[in-house]
């Protein structure tokens, strides 16, 4: 199971790419790395073919299973929501997918 964390900006909003790849990523690896975290993969965007990219940055994490992400959220996701206001202005849309092969 996949798990996209997704960060949109509007006009105006901030995103500190160097914290959140110094300081943000490896605070979730080593929280989440314990409960079942098996993989990462960030994404920047950097444009469109319109124009700039409408998404600032996908992180994609990957569980066993949704309920392995959901104990591990359940001990540790206030840390790391809690740590997203050093790094940016907006929310994630969190969604939770299935990998086809």
């Amino acid at each position: 199971m996949i798990v996209s964390v997704i960060y949109h900006l509007a006009s105006g909003q901030k995103f500190d790419l160097d914290y959140y790849m110094k300081s943000h990523v490896p605070l979730v690896g080593s929280l989440l790395g314990p409960c079942g975290l098996k993989g990462t993969q960030f994404l920047h965007g950097t444009g469109s073919p319109s124009g700039p990219a409408p998404i600032k940055l996908i992180a994609l994490l990957e569980f066993d299973s949704l309920a392995a992400f959901g104990a591990a959220m359940d001990k540790h996701g206030a840390a790391i929501m809690g740590d997203i206001a050093n790094f940016t202005d907006t929310q994630p849309s969190i969604q939770f997918n299935e990998q086809l092969t």
